[in-house]
């Protein structure tokens, strides 16, 4: 029976639902109403996400949709649910975990779930209140937005609603949710959860469940005797693999890559102490909390490996044979190189890398480093030299500019068979101008707080077209401040 029974007051969003990881049962998840905030107010929201979810072009107007979406009220057809998971934290068993702050409202037919987070506390909670803060909500509507623009699979941010009232981090912060929409949220930890406890009953319907709603193409996989779940394991390897290649070319560090943060469907998810790189510094960590640096940029694909290698643990019951499941991980390490490659050679305006090109993106990589370059204005500046520019621009980033000047010469021979004007059009649609760097999420956020959403929306308007120059928000893709490099990102949220 639905959690909405005896309401009179509802809200109706709109939105059509249809039954969806719900199906699974109890065992899985537990029924709950997200707990009430007092006087919600907008914070930030996105057109873009609210189209795909395929809400009306007045969604925005109704207060009973602002008090819905801040899990004061309840919405109509939705019967609420946390779900149960376990999983590894900073490489070590952390046992059960579950959904502690965000509640899935459901499923619509359009195939997107909606899942508040901040919601209020849940079975899964441990000792947390079930909260998220203001900071960190801002930062994940905005990454959500930010990386779905730059073409990076990623779940999604509707919107942020705020509240006046408290919650106690490390000083005493107000609460928001972030409204988040997915074709899925489950991760690797919800197979690590019935897996770990010998529930394989539980296991193999959450494995069909995924199978048959994502990967149906894995039931007729020849590879493996025809074992749909090991082609499952080498599916979700590859899209793993594609997603760390597209996080490395672009400068982007996760920050806290534990198996319940990873997603079955190879989405970006759980934005917290996420940060794009400022200067090029490979062994980057952006989290305050990653006291051994486990995380860093230059750590994560060998970790999101690590992390498949959990995922085949887990799916070992069902696959059978270990050496079926490490067959089955083994496309990751020629995926992975492979659209890093194509990637970067994006960057550098090759449509098609050639097998000498790997020499010019280490050359690339290696001069970066040595300086600490800004990341991203060095690969949008080098698009607009492309494009016409003089390589000045380009080569004011560096001390050592004959080193430059040795990779320009390679770079300017390697495209003297490369239609410049194409060449140029493709690094201008590979090289954001603006990404969402910390010092310009910090200062949006201390504006929210005084209650001023025109820093959240101006930034997100710019992070939802990074490509175009926006002429007149040269400021927003400058050189980040000097206090930049103080702000420390935590697991604290």
């Amino acid at each position: 029976m639905s959690l909405l029974a005896e309401d009179t007051d509802v809200a109706d969003l709109g939105l059509r639902w249809k039954p969806g990881f719900q199906t699974l049962g109890t065992a899985f998840l537990t029924h709950l109403r997200p707990t009430p905030l007092p006087d919600p107010y907008w914070v930030g929201h996105s057109e873009s996400a609210a189209r795909e979810l395929g809400l009306p072009a007045d969604w925005r107007q109704s207060d009973t949709t602002l008090s819905a979406l801040t899990g004061s009220l309840p919405i109509a057809d939705t019967n609420p649910f946390a779900t149960v998971y376990s999983g590894h934290q900073f490489g070590v068993w952390a046992g059960q975990l579950g959904d502690g702050r965000a509640i899935l409202l459901g499923e619509t037919e359009s195939g997107f779930e909606v899942q508040l987070k901040g919601a209020g506390r849940t079975p899964y909670s441990r000792m947390g209140d079930g909260r998220a803060v203001l900071r960190s909500s801002v930062r994940e509507f905005l990454c959500s937005e930010a990386m779905h623009a730059l073409g990076i699979p990623t779940t999604r941010a509707l919107c942020v609603t705020g509240s006046d009232a408290r919650v106690r981090r490390e000083e005493l912060e107000t609460a928001a949710v972030v409204t988040r929409t997915s074709p899925s949220f489950i991760r690797f930890g919800h197979f690590e959860h019935f897996s770990a406890n010998e529930r394989y009953d539980e296991l193999r319907a959450l494995a069909d469940f995924v199978i048959d709603r994502h990967y149906p193409e894995c039931r007729a996989a020849e590879r493996f005797g025809g074992n749909a779940y090991a082609a499952l394991l080498e599916a979700v390897s590859e899209r793993t693999a594609a997603l760390m290649a597209q996080w490395q070319a672009v400068g982007f560090c996760h920050g806290v890559m534990n198996t319940d943060n990873m997603s079955i469907l190879g989405l970006t998810i759980d934005y917290g102490p996420f940060q794009f790189l400022d200067g090029f510094n490979p062994r980057h960590i952006c989290n305050h909390s990653d006291n051994g640096g486990r995380y860093a940029y230059n750590q994560q694909p060998n970790v999101a490996y690590w992390n498949l290698y959990c995922l085949g643990q887990a799916l070992l019951p069902l696959i059978g044979e270990q050496e079926v499941a490490i067959a089955a991980l083994e496309s990751y390490k020629t995926v992975f190189p492979r659209e890093f490659e194509r990637c970067m050679g994006a960057k550098l305006g090759l449509a098609d890398t050639r097998d000498g090109d790997r020499g010019l993106i280490e050359g690339a990589l290696s001069l970066l480093a040595k300086e600490q370059t800004d990341w991203t204005i060095f690969w949008r500046r080098l698009s607009q030299h492309m494009a016409g520019a003089d390589a000045q621009t380009v080569r004011d980033l560096f001390a050592d500019t004959a080193g430059f000047d040795a990779w320009l010469l390679l770079f300017s021979e390697r495209h003297a068979t490369v239609p410049q004007a194409l060449a140029a059009d493709l690094m201008l649609a590979t090289n954001p101008k603006f990404v969402l760097r910390n010092h310009l999420g910090q200062q949006a956020i201390e504006s929210a707080h005084r209650k001023d959403f025109a820093g959240v929306a101006t930034l997100l308007k710019l992070l939802e077209t990074p490509f175009e120059e926006h002429a007149g928000q040269d400021a927003y893709a400058g050189f980040p401040p000097d206090w930049a490099s103080s702000i420390e990102i935590s697991c604290s949220s």
